[in-house]
């Protein structure tokens, strides 16, 4: 299976608040990006090269409740109460050419298999049912995307290039050997430490880690 970093997501309380703290940390306004109706969620991308992105998101307030619980632990009291101070990162999603393959190959529960539509694309993207992150968000989420260029493509270029995806773990051997498992290890460095997840990015204004 071919396995590459596809995006990674920075969770705000609201968009505004997340543009302005990245702004302020990047140097950069991140674009409006679109809704997700099945989820009440919205975003801001921006590239973050090699074919991936950046992806600020919120809960769109102006949504309807959707019905079940949102993606990336958004209606989690913890998730709500740690964003409420600054945006954080949430999550990353690793893009597969065999989901399948992975789920199955997968020593732990991925959740289920969601399928989303926009216009004519599509993408099935694991999204555990009780909105919890795999690993408490140190494993990624996976997506496969319809056939067509990356949607990275078609979003603006400011100078944003995601370096390393960090991980500490209190238990690094273990995750190591899930990486490996899941042909991910090449994606992320790991090491020993209270369970945390950064993205180091290479900026206008020089290197920056967001955590």
């Amino acid at each position: 299976m071919n396995n590459k970093i596809d995006h990674f997501a920075i969770g705000a309380d609201t968009l505004d608040q997340g543009v302005a703290a990245l702004r302020e940390a990047l140097g950069v306004d991140v674009p409006r990006g679109s809704k997700h109706d099945a989820m009440s969620t919205h975003n801001c991308v921006m590239q973050a090269g090699n074919e991936s992105f950046l992806e600020l998101i919120a809960v769109d307030p102006d949504a309807p409740d959707p019905g079940r619980v949102r993606w990336f632990t958004l209606d989690d009291p913890a998730t709500r109460a740690r964003i409420a101070d600054r945006p954080r990162a949430l999550c990353w999603v690793v893009n597969t050419d065999d989901l399948d393959g992975v789920i199955a190959a997968s020593p732990v529960d991925l959740g289920e298999v969601v399928l989303f539509q926009r216009g004519e694309r599509t993408w099935r993207l694991t999204v555990p049912a009780d909105g919890h992150l795999p690993e408490g968000g140190l494993l990624p989420a996976f997506i496969e995307w319809s056939p067509g260029p990356h949607p990275s493509t078609g979003q603006q270029d400011l100078g944003i290039t995601l370096t390393k995806v960090q991980i500490t773990s209190p238990d690094p051997d273990r995750l190591r050997g899930m990486f490996e498992t899941l042909n991910i290890a090449h994606l992320a460095e790991i090491s020993e430490g209270p369970a945390a997840l950064a993205f180091e990015l290479d900026t206008p204004q020089g290197a920056v880690t967001l955590d």
